[in-house]
Parts: C-alpha cells; sequence; structure tokens
C-alpha cells in the first residue's frame, strides 16, 4: 500500500514538474516577445495601487505604454483596472494620470475603472472599445508585464480580440512570485475549460 501511496505521489510530482516546465517556457517566450504590429487599441493592465501612487509594476507597465504611444501616434489607450483595499482612487485613474504628466493627450486616453481582474480589465476595456468602434478586425495591444503576457493574450483572444503583447519589465522584488503565480494563474484558466 504504501509503495502504491508513493508511486502515486511521485507521479503527480513529476507532472507538475513537467507542466511547470512547459508552462513557463510559454510564458517567458511571450515575456521576450518584440512588438512589430501596427494597433487601433492600447490596453494597460492595473496593478496595485499604494493610495494613489502606481506600485513598481504598474510604473513598468506606464512607462512601456508611454514609451510605445511617442512612437505610434495613432492608437488610443486604454487604461484598465477598478479600486481595491488600500487604494485612495481607482487604478484607472491614477494610470490617466501619470499619462497626462507624461504629456500623453486626454483624448488618446480612456478610463476603464471597473474592472477587479485579469479577465474584466480586458472585457470590460472591450465594451469601452465597442462603444465608438464598431469595426471587425480591431489590433489590441496589451501592456503588462513580462510573465502576465501570455495569459493575457489567452483570455484576449477567446473575448475575440486579436490581441498582441508589450511586456513590461518586471521589477526584480516580484518576479520570482510573478512567475510562480502565474503558472497557477494560467492552469486554473486551463482547468476552466476542461470542467
Amino acid at each position: 500500500m504504501k509503495k502504491y501511496i508513493y508511486k502515486i505521489g511521485l507521479i503527480i510530482f513529476l507532472l507538475f514538474i513537467v507542466s511547470f516546465i512547459i508552462v513557463q517556457g510559454f510564458i517567458l517566450k511571450e515575456a521576450k516577445k518584440v512588438v512589430e504590429e501596427e494597433v487601433d487599441y492600447i490596453i494597460v493592465l492595473g496593478a496595485r495601487l499604494y493610495g494613489k501612487t502606481p506600485s513598481p509594476s504598474l510604473v513598468e507597465r506606464l512607462k512601456s505604454a508611454v514609451s510605445y504611444l511617442e512612437d505610434h501616434k495613432e492608437p488610443k489607450i486604454i487604461v484598465s483596472g477598478g479600486q481595491g483595499p488600500g487604494e485612495d482612487v481607482s487604478e484607472g485613474y491614477a494610470m490617466s494620470q501619470y499619462l497626462l504628466k507624461k504629456e500623453i493627450p486626454k483624448d488618446r486616453i480612456i478610463i476603464e475603472d471597473k474592472s477587479t481582474s485579469t479577465i474584466e480589465n480586458l472585457e470590460f476595456s472591450l465594451d469601452k472599445i465597442r462603444e465608438n468602434d464598431s469595426r471587425d478586425e480591431i489590433k489590441i495591444l496589451i501592456v503588462t508585464n513580462g510573465y502576465h503576457v501570455f495569459r493575457s493574450k489567452i483570455i484576449a483572444k477567446r473575448l475575440g480580440m486579436k490581441a498582441y503583447g508589450l511586456p513590461a519589465n518586471t521589477p526584480p522584488t516580484t518576479k520570482v512570485k510573478g512567475y510562480l503565480r502565474e503558472y497557477f494563474a494560467v492552469i486554473k484558466l486551463f482547468s476552466i475549460d476542461l470542467f
């Protein structure tokens, strides 16, 4: 009986290791991709605020978005994120203020301030796009930290978006935690399809 339990435990452990390596391979591949596409809209996914101040992870996302916007004058930008615990304003609002300080014109910024998850970020941002744009083939650029691009693109495609990813740097203090947590988030996303 003990041998049987040991074998099952070993098989589960090996399956975990193999799946972890495969999933991290996909995550790392997307985290290193260079964007060359022209897009219609940019969506910056929200992350934690400290009061009204963007966290280091969110600052990296915003820096990448500003850099892209400076080189591409056409796309509008959707800043997406609701107000979480310990946050004085919505993430969307805080991001819009950051962009305004970086001299991104107000008429290029669309605020989505109700979402509380990646799925809602993308779903509610798509709703904002649909309010003013009825085209079928809309190209979206999702700006988020590198570890988060793979899952975000999968969700966006499931929502019917033609999605590309712009990986922002991940602060060293959150890198290990971010990549580890993302493995479980990807597994959870795929298991939803199975049940």
